[in-house]
């Protein structure tokens, strides 16, 4: 197949792009400079430079498929922040669906999130399920529910797409705040967890790419599938780490109080030195308590997907360099 790829540099979509390339599809890459894809071109993909506000169809032309991951990924952002991300996680993806169906892209995959969902209060859902409305807990949750609406009234206009809901994705190269626990963890300096309760489906970043994979190949026009891992908090998550590492645990938790005092500081210069986010409500509104769960049983049935385990996922993180 002849896949265009969106998101071609980022934590999933370069992980996408080698597996693809791997199996000897041709890798037509969307990438925003040209200095950033030394990686890309040598897998062989070709390279079209451009960003989501002026994506159009003569891109595409000549395309089978189209996989579309790029999203701005952050929680804990400033108002204008909040607004480049709903231009690019929302715009973006409007105008990319567009032109792939103007360019006449048979197969078209939107790489969602389960974050969709939103907080889902102790339960384990499933692709049917609605959220509440109004529910939202932070600007990347509502940018990619309204990304994720955007792709759903195109399917129900005839447009050939199913929709990828990946869990929380981690593996090596994974530059996110979780990320970076992890490596901290593994290397024992993780003095203590943030947010402990926090529930999520935590997934490799491969078995994300293999999943995308699947859906180009097997799966259904129209539908939607989790692309989860295993269910977890995120003081067992940190736990898994450290295990896999040989490593000891943290030992404290950050109680939700005392990260509620470091506000006045991530709205100064310093916070982004401290590691504070501009929007410390936000955050703890996304993280405390809350839970991302939902069931991966359609995708293994449908699809025959089949994630590692986590005590799996870490070991191999560990093994391929965090």
């Amino acid at each position: 197949m002849r896949i265009f790829l969106t998101g071609s540099t980022g934590f999933i979509g370069s992980r996408l792009a080698a597996s693809l390339r791997g199996r000897g599809d041709d890798v037509v890459a969307l990438v925003r400079s040209p200095t950033k894809a030394g990686s890309l071109i040598a897998l062989g993909c070709e390279i079209v430079v451009g960003d989501l506000s002026d994506i159009e169809a003569t891109m595409l032309e000549g395309c089978d498929a189209l996989v579309h991951s790029a999203a701005i990924y952050q929680v804990g952002v400033s108002t204008s922040k909040a607004e480049a991300m709903r231009d690019v996680n929302v715009g973006g993806t409007e105008r990319t669906l567009d032109a792939a169906v103007s360019a006449g892209v048979g197969r078209l995959v939107y790489v969602s999130t389960v974050n969709t969902f939103g907080d889902t209060k102790g339960a384990v859902v499933d692709e049917t399920y609605l959220r509440p409305a109004g529910s939202f807990v932070s600007a990347y949750d509502e940018t990619k529910w309204f990304a994720h609406e955007a792709a759903t009234r195109r399917i129900e206009a005839g447009a050939p797409i199913m929709i990828a809901m990946p869990g929380l994705v981690y593996g090596p190269g994974d530059t996110s705040q979780m990320g970076e626990q992890i490596r901290s963890a593994m290397a024992g300096k993780l003095p203590y967890v943030g947010f402990p309760t926090l529930g999520v489906s935590a997934v490799h970043v491969d078995d994300v790419a293999e999943g995308i994979v699947l859906l180009l190949d097997r799966g259904e026009i129209g539908e939607a599938y989790v692309l989860g891992g295993e269910l977890t908090h995120v003081r067992d998550l940190i736990g898994a780490a450290a295990h896999a590492a040989g490593t000891r645990a943290p030992r404290f938790t950050m109680p939700t109080w005392a990260i509620r005092l470091t506000a006045p500081l991530g709205r100064t210069g310093v916070g982004p030195m401290l590691g504070i986010p501009a929007n410390v409500r936000e955050l703890i509104a996304a993280a405390d308590g809350v839970t991302y769960w939902a069931t991966d049983a359609k995708a293994r049935t449908a699809l025959g997907y089949s994630p590692r385990t986590l005590a799996t996922g870490m070991a191999e993180t560990l093994r391929d360099g965090a």
